[in-house]
């Protein structure tokens, strides 16, 4: 397969799978599988392009946090933002301090897909016919926070996934979910990425193979594009519909992981 080809299928997937409670790494993993492997430089970037792609899509917040910074419920809203933030940062400083590294193999994904679909069946049958708030409590902030560990340790649970699960069950209401967890998101994955290329910069070791821009570039790109779209339809969706499709979908794709381990 043509290498252009190749990144412009993957950042294809990070974007469509980035901010959906679907799983970009597990989606990722599995497609890397059939496709040639990228550099963990160029994953790192092509998840940055879809995290950016996202911020023009809260405009109001935007405004707020840039114009009315100075109002009480601003800088409560952007101080939660920052300390789920820093939950996240300071569990992932210690998994790094201890080696963790995520497996490279289906089944775990396959596992976290399974447990995350019924996860989603259950909580919206569990919600069904109740009231829902729109206030993001320190509760939720200290779920916010600990969900993205989960995501991080256990490739398959998704980032938005687990955290929007969380938050639900908090009695969130779903657009407050999503804003809450995808504004967390932002900085927690550039934070992170951007460490990871500071690293993976500072032990490349000499003389080795220099990394092709251009296709960093082009996934960069295809992964921004396809994410601003997706998430966009996605904030209208949620409007009227719940988490369901989501949860099914999780349900059908580890059926189908586990039948190709079984058939391996």
């Amino acid at each position: 397969m043509q290498t252009w080809l190749a990144v412009m299928i993957l950042g294809i997937i990070e974007g469509i799978t980035e901010f959906l409670p679907i799983s970009s790494t597990g989606h990722l993993l599995i497609a890397e599988h059939w496709l040639p492997r990228q550099s963990d430089l160029f994953n790192i970037v092509i998840q940055s392009g879809a995290v950016i792609a996202v911020l023009p899509l809260f405009p109001q917040r935007l405004r707020q946090f840039c114009f009315q910074w100075r109002e009480r419920a601003v800088r409560d809203y952007a101080l939660k933002i920052v300390t789920a933030f820093a939950i996240t940062g300071v569990g992932g400083l210690i998994l790094d301090h201890f080696g963790f590294e995520l497996p490279e193999t289906i089944a775990p994904v396959a596992w976290a897909l399974l447990a995350g679909g019924v996860g989603f069946l259950a909580v919206e049958r569990y919600l069904r016919g109740r009231m829902f708030h729109e206030r993001v409590t320190w509760t939720i902030v200290v779920l916010v926070g600990v969900g993205q560990l989960i995501a991080a340790v256990f490739p398959g649970a998704s980032r938005s996934g687990t955290t929007v699960l969380l938050t639900l069950l908090c009695g969130l209401s779903r657009p407050a979910a999503i804003e809450f967890s995808f504004l967390v998101g932002i900085p927690t994955m550039l934070a992170a990425g951007g460490l990871k290329v500071v690293k993976t910069l500072a032990h490349s070791p000499a003389g080795a193979a220099p990394e092709p821009w251009g296709m960093v570039a082009l996934g960069f790109l295809v992964s921004a594009l396809v994410s601003f779209v997706v998430v966009k339809w996605l904030l209208h969706y949620i409007q009227s519909h719940t988490f369901n499709v989501f949860g099914w979908y999780r349900i059908g794709l580890a059926g189908a992981l586990f039948f190709m381990i079984f058939m391996d």
